[in-house]
């Protein structure tokens, strides 16, 4: 297997630094080129294209968008952007995940190199994942991944749906959507496409912590439905996404006839908080056969284990299908376990959700 080549494009010599330190000491990966702005990345890209590139937004010369934007339309190329904290910062980052960026790794403006070399293992994997992305799809829209830690279970979080405990179908329903790599261009192929008249929806998206509010803003600027960044007690209710807060596990919950929702603290499951699976089980613990589950994009498996139960508690699932997906990890592993109905390209899941949840007929 050949070495997966990385490029890191940062404006602070400290960064390009620990970066590669730390990129050439792990397996099967090497920094190619570390470079201080995109012109210079340009340069040396003329000579040796890397498999990913590790890039800074905010930088002199050319801002990190632009060079994202030319990359993706010239030679589409796995992209992980390293930005701050800073409001700015996230804005700017969102639209660069909307621009073809496969993943965000977040960083302080203090404490850099501190901060970089505890968040080893986050970057590492980061790369890993980006080098299996087909970021072709990510343009045409607008390794392997090592187990450095025990991968708790939705168990750690709350007790098992257990099957035949489904509730009772009404009129009240839910749709339940996980995914990870790739599902921020996903989402917004899907959400945009609903009219409000949509059942209410709520979702993980694997994402670090103060960028899903940018996110969940964006979407709520281009789409028919609202989207807002889930809170505690947050009504379930049609027209309206609840997007699950970053470094937060988002659960359903059922009082009467009505559905809202608990954001909770509690240990990574499968490596993630937020946690597919977590909200998953949640989902087939509290609305059964009322809810859909759609598993979309993604590396890994979260969420495989709860849409199974899901519907093993009488919901119907939907995954999105190789062909379309990004990364064919999440759904893939879905359906080898046996909790997908059925596979699906992107584009047919907001007629599905309207289908198979509202009664509605476009």
């Amino acid at each position: 297997m050949t070495n997966i080549r990385v490029m890191v494009v940062d404006d602070s010599a400290v960064v390009r630094q620990v970066l590669s330190g730390l990129l050439n000491a792990a397996r099967g990966i090497e920094v190619l080129h570390a470079v201080s702005d995109p012109l210079m990345a340009m340069e040396r890209m003329k000579t040796s294209w890397p498999d990913v590139i590790v890039l800074d937004v905010e930088m002199p010369r050319m801002d990190g968008i632009t060079f994202l934007k030319k990359i993706m339309a010239e030679r589409p190329t796995p992209v992980v952007i390293c930005s701050t904290l800073t409001e700015k910062g996230t804005r700017t980052s969102m639209e660069a995940l909307s621009s073809g960026a496969v993943s965000i790794i977040t960083k302080p403006k203090l404490d850099l190199k501190q901060f970089l070399n505890d968040s080893a293992d986050e970057l590492i994997d980061a790369v890993r994942e980006a080098a299996q992305a087909d970021v072709r799809k990510l343009a045409a829209r607008g390794a392997m991944q090592v187990q450095l830690a025990p991968k708790n279970t939705a168990d750690a979080v709350l007790p098992p749906a257990g099957e035949g405990r489904a509730m009772l179908q009404t009129t009240e329903r839910v749709v339940a959507i996980g995914t990870s790599t790739g599902g921020t261009q996903a989402l917004e192929e899907v959400l945009s496409a609903l009219p409000r008249v949509a059942p209410g929806i709520v979702i993980v998206q694997h994402m670090p912590e103060k960028f899903t509010a940018a996110f969940a803003a964006r979407l709520d600027s281009i789409c028919a439905i609202s989207v807002k960044e889930a809170a505690n007690n947050d009504r379930v209710v049609p027209g309206r996404a609840l997007i699950a807060p970053g470094g937060k596990h988002l659960l359903l919950r059922r009082t009467g006839a009505q559905y809202f929702v608990e954001v909770v603290d509690g240990p990574l499951v499968n490596r993630h908080r937020p946690s597919v699976d977590v909200l998953f089980r949640s989902v087939a613990k509290c609305a059964g056969a009322n809810a859909l589950g759609v598993i979309l994009t993604g590396m890994g498996d979260d969420g495989a284990a709860g849409l199974l139960e899901m519907r093993k508690c009488g919901a119907r699932t939907v995954a999105q299908d190789e062909q379309s997906c990004v990364v064919y990890g999440m759904p893939k592993e879905a359906v080898k376990r046996g909790g997908v109905e059925k596979s699906l390209p992107l584009q047919a899941v907001p007629r599905e959700i309207l289908a198979q949840l509202s009664g509605y007929t476009a």
